[in-house]
């Protein structure tokens, strides 16, 4: 199954999803229409109870070239209000694929720019070709990286947003991966390679045990230890008596694959 919106590509393959920019021809650079599009597409995999996985990426030689020159010449003269409203609803859909019960597999097969790392800072795991670069460029026009801001300094942290946030420098895909950005490089020409067995390894686990693992490392951080004692052995306990986590358990002791298990 595939839909085709105006600004973004949806694939479905039995248990995977893959959600492509589809703007080769400027980078994939994002505008108003992208956002928008993009919430719907997640929405609508929120939705769909035979997904597993997701995989984000983009089309041709990049994987996102941040906000569309188009778009920011339109923005610049919009009034206040109307720069909250998108610049709302961006952030909205940067929190919506950071929260997304599926697991999303970022494949990064090109340049990161600006906005563009954002989307990669909420995939839960990014793999980036060798050839891939990013920046927070931001500071070069003179505007920072405010929706991406707690997405990205949840993963790199403090001290390096810091440097790159001000500095704006070009980064490789060996520098994104040594602070943690990106989780794995790949050869360019193994990366379809490296993605596909990631997807298989993520598709031999359990689909609800995944969903709650997002919900336990969002959660968990903003807690104290009255809040997270409670709140981490209910999940334990909750997950043990649950069918997927009899089946597991079962499947364990007895020596078999448990049925969720595609191969």
């Amino acid at each position: 199954m595939s839909k085709d919106f105006e600004t973004v590509r949806l694939s479905i393959e039995g248990p995977v999803a893959e959600v492509s920019f589809c703007r080769p021809e400027i980078h994939n650079a994002f505008n108003d229409t992208l956002i928008y599009e993009m919430t719907e597409v997640f929405q609508s995999l929120k939705e769909d109870k035979n997904l597993r996985v997701v995989v984000l990426t983009g089309e041709g030689k990049s994987f996102c070239a941040g906000a569309d020159l188009n778009w920011m010449r339109r923005v610049k003269d919009y009034s206040f209000e109307k720069n909250l409203e998108e610049s709302l609803a961006l952030a909205e859909l940067f929190h919506l694929i950071d929260r997304h019960p599926l697991p999303v597999i970022g494949r990064i097969n090109g340049a990161a720019i600006g906005g563009g790392t954002g989307f990669v800072s909420v995939c839960d795991i990014a793999v980036a070709a060798e050839s891939a670069k990013f920046s927070f460029s931001e500071v070069k026009i003179g505007v920072v990286p405010a929706c991406i801001g707690p997405y990205v300094i949840k993963k790199i942290g403090a001290g390096r947003a810091r440097e790159f946030f001000i500095s704006g420098e070009r980064l490789t895909a060996s520098q994104a991966n040594d602070i943690g950005l990106v989780n794995r490089v790949s050869a360019d020409e193994q990366l379809n390679d490296t993605v596909h067995l990631l997807v298989k390894t993520i598709l031999s686990s359990g689909p609800q045990a995944i969903a709650m693992a997002k919900e336990l490392i969002a959660n968990v951080p903003n807690m104290g230890p009255d809040k997270y004692r409670p709140y981490t052995a209910e999940m334990i306990a909750k997950l043990r008596k649950s069918d997927e986590g009899q089946e597991g358990m079962d499947a364990f002791l007895n020596k078999r694959k448990p049925n969720w298990v595609i191969e």
